[in-house]
């Protein structure tokens, strides 16, 4: 292949926009006059271990995003926040879901939400304890919750747009998201906000605090609490499926944002102890309660009919799923330097939990005497790592710089617990909505891992400079994996440079994709129709799965191929443009819905498992994703304090398959498709293939004025049958904001999604809307909650 001509070409009308955007930023920087200091100088620490790495002399795409970007949009969700911040972020709102309505998913290129790594001051974050089993984006993964960070506690975010598996492990494999906390004694900011959208519901209200103070006079701590508060949206349709139910022609289900509380409680601290020794530390607790809506009972049974459901709910009833997220966060080190060395050792905790009670239900096998509350059980994930770091600069006659050598060892240990409901939760048919995990669910679930590695930064000439990264990991349920990277950069001029990077790496099996196992009711397309199924989600080791051809998960490995360009023709103006491919081998997805026969639900019966559908995790594809990013900005001095800027930013990626994984013989043997068309299709089709957004600021006087247009692609929902396959149309949302500072406080107000754009309904071809009533596609990259008004104020010292 050859990878600098054919690699990453985009189509005709993508590189027509990346020309266009060159062109206009030339002839912007004509026009520079004053030079106003560009964030392409900003020191950088994520994917390099060298002390004075910038954004611009970076080899591999990076983006930093500073506390002051966080507070643009009304949102208080940061993975929200990001969203409409870079362009190749994608972050749904999925209704109606279970578990993902309470725990969405963010995705990075059009990649699956866990294939991107989170740390937080460059720590392993822990991912997840929901496993996104509905028909959503991400489904099948179990990624890190960027919502239970607080957007008060950020001092910057840095975006690291490459595969990093040799300098981070697993998981790294569309890029890495490294969350810097804020730190010193001094200072501090409170803020209050609310807001509400234009059909009078979701209102919101925000408190949240930061501040520092002094640890004698060697050290310091950095505390930051907030609470949020969400009322629930509703866009679902009137239901008009049965003239005789007693609620036809009402709107009777919701979809939308659930009800939610949160509270975040942080810290970061650090203690001089000598001149060359300090001792440091952060903490992260977050709980956030929601109520999320399942889908609708009606009052009859059918919908020709008139016989009741239950008495306890003759009108019909909407199940209500009362989640309980808590996470918790523990990193304590110590760092110094020793004969020219520097060095870092630290341990890291941290947990996820998910506890749920089903409220506004029935146990129709306890009939009339039936609970309307149940607890249906909880979910946690656990992960704890001790590592040791040193890097130091080395003389190397030759070469224009020192080189720097960074050597590692790292050990982790990850667990999964599944807890058993309530009897009542899963006796029989369950509790309708969510049926509580049984104690054959249950159980704990570990393993471990040991890690060595290296890398080595140099700057071989005051034009060319590389990197070369290795790291070798050991997992005891699947054995060892290696990875490598190499980078470099050539500067032919101060104002262009060319960078390329090459590596492999590997997403681990999540301990949650291995075990997970619940029998819940699902919404199902069967023959064109949804219909309510009793249906299994097996761990690959059960005797169930093994039965329907299950066979244990093994590591995704990737190829990860950049090349890019980075242009300055002025200090105040900035372009960066680079191509990627990334091939990824036996990715792991989540089964389609098998819709079993008589003969394997006999299978099944005969273990004690009564369902009419089954599904379980696999090694299903090899994909190939081909993109292009493209991020520039342009900073123009006016006269006196008067400054505009801008910043433009566009992302196109396009996933392919290359192999679908063979299908089971049991399962050919009665007709059924473990991996199925929509499957496919969900990984590869259900995204934005494109994303362009451009931002303006203006400041004068003490007024900053904001404004961000973004053009989200179309992306399709796709189904097994192509005929009822629906491709959304692309959108352009307009959010607007400004801020005016009087003394110590600053007053904003804005509007998110000026134009109040919504995403096409469903059509009822497209099926899965319950006769009308589901309006909206989860895959809807803004949501589909229409014009969001809001403001804050906040006091800084």
């Amino acid at each position: 292949m050859n990878i600098a001509t054919n690699l990453f070409l985009p189509k005709r009308r993508n590189a027509v926009l990346v020309a266009a955007i060159v062109s206009t930023f030339s002839a912007f920087s004509v026009e520079a006059q004053e030079i106003i200091p560009p964030q392409s100088d900003t020191v950088i620490v994520t994917g390099t271990r060298s002390i004075k790495r910038t954004v611009s002399d970076s080899e591999a795409p990076i983006d930093i995003l500073t506390s002051k970007d966080l507070q643009s949009t009304g949102s208080g969700e940061l993975a929200a926040v990001l969203s409409r911040l870079l362009p190749s972020l994608n972050f749904p709102r999925p209704a109606v879901a279970d578990g993902t309505s309470a725990s969405r998913p963010a995705q990075l290129r059009g990649l699956s939400p866990d294939q991107t790594l989170v740390l937080v001051n460059g720590k392993r974050w822990h991912t997840s304890a929901v496993v996104n089993v509905n028909g959503t984006a991400g489904r099948g993964s179990s990624p890190a919750d960027l919502n239970t960070i607080p957007i008060s506690s950020i001092d910057k975010i840095e975006v690291l747009r490459d595969g990093a598996a040799a300098q981070y492990g697993s998981d790294a494999i569309a890029g890495v998201i490294n969350i810097i906390l804020k730190k010193g004694a001094d200072g501090g900011e409170v803020q209050v906000g609310g807001g509400q959208y234009s059909k009078r519901d979701g209102t919101q209200g925000s408190l949240s605090a930061n501040f520092g103070a002094a640890l004698g006079d060697k050290g310091w701590a950095r505390f930051t609490a907030e609470q949020r508060n969400q009322n629930e949206t509703n866009r679902a349709g009137a239901d008009f499926r049965n003239p005789l139910e007693p609620l036809y022609g009402r709107v009777t289900q919701v979809q939308g944002d659930p009800k939610l509380q949160q509270t975040n409680l942080g810290v970061n601290a650090a203690l001089a102890l000598a001149a060359d020794l300090e001792l440091y530390g952060f903490a992260n607790y977050s709980r956030r309660n929601t109520d999320a809506a399942a889908t609708w009972r009606t009052a009859y049974t059918t919908t020709t009919g008139t016989t009741l459901r239950t008495t306890l709910y003759p009108n019909g009833f909407l199940p209500n799923e009362a989640a309980t997220n808590t996470d918790v966060s523990v990193v304590g080190g110590i760092k110094g330097r020793t004969d020219g060395w520097r060095w870092d050792a630290s341990v890291n905790y941290g947990s996820s939990e998910f506890s749920l009670d089903v409220t506004n239900t029935v146990n129709l096998s306890l009939g009339a005497t039936s609970p309307t509350r149940f607890y249906a059980g909880k979910l946690k994930n656990t992960q704890t790592l001790a590592n040791f770091d040193v890097a130091r600069e080395i003389e190397f006659a030759g070469l224009a710089n020192p080189l720097t050598l960074a050597l590692g060892a790292e050990y982790r240990r990850d667990q999964y617990e599944i807890g058993a409901g309530e009897a009542n939760s899963y006796f029989g048919s369950g509790a309708q909505g969510f049926s509580g995990f049984q104690p054959s669910n249950a159980g704990s679930f570990s393993r471990h891992s040991a890690s060595i590695y290296a890398n080595i930064e140099a700057e071989l000439t005051k034009q060319l400079s590389a990197s070369v990264a290795l790291r070798h990991e050991n997992y005891s349920d699947f054995g060892s994996v290696t990875s490598g990277k190499l980078s470099g950069r050539f500067e032919f001029t101060k104002e262009f440079a060319l960078r390329a990077a090459v590596s492999n790496g590997f997403r681990a099996p999540s301990l949650a994709q291995q075990n997970y196992t619940i029998s819940t009711t699902n919404l199902i397309n069967i023959n064109g129709t949804s219909q309510l199924v009793d249906t299994g989600t097996f761990g690959v080791a059960t005797a169930a799965a093994k039965a329907l051809g299950a066979i244990p998960l093994e590591a995704e490995k990737s190829r990860n191929y950049s090349l890019g360009a980075v242009l300055q023709p002025v200090k105040n103006a900035s372009l960066s443009i680079d191509a990627y491919q990334i091939d990824i081998d036996k990715r792991i997805l989540y089964s389609g819905n098998l819709i079993l026969p008589a003969a394997l639900q006999s299978v099944l019966a005969k273990q004690g498992v009564l369902v009419g559908a089954a599904r379980y995790f696999t090694n299903a594809l090899d994909t190939q994703t081909r993109g292009v990013d493209v991020v520039g900005s342009y900073q123009i001095p006016l006269s006196g304090s008067d400054k505009l800027g801008f910043t433009v930013a566009y992302n196109h990626n396009d996933t392919s398959v290359k192999r679908v994984a063979d299908n089971p013989a049991i399962l050919t043997q009665n007709n059924l498709l473990l991996i199925d068309r929509q499957t496919v299709n969900r990984a590869t089709l259900a995204t934005p293939k494109d994303k362009f957004s451009i931002a303006a600021d203006y400041g004068f006087n003490n007024w900053t004025i904001h404004g961000l247009a973004t053009r989200y692609g179309s992306f399709v929902s796709p189904q097994n049958n192509v005929t009822l396959d629906q491709t959304y149309s692309a959108n352009l949302v307009l959010d607007v904001a400004a801020s005016l500072k009087l003394g110590k406080w600053t007053i904003s107000a804005g509007v998110d999604n000026l134009t109040d754009k919504y995403p096409d309904q469903v059509t009822s071809a497209g099926n899965l809307n319950s006769g009308g009533t589901l309006a909206y596609s989860t895959f809807s990259p803004y949501g589909f909650n229409g014009r969001y008004y809001y403001a804050k104020a906040a006091y800084a010292w």
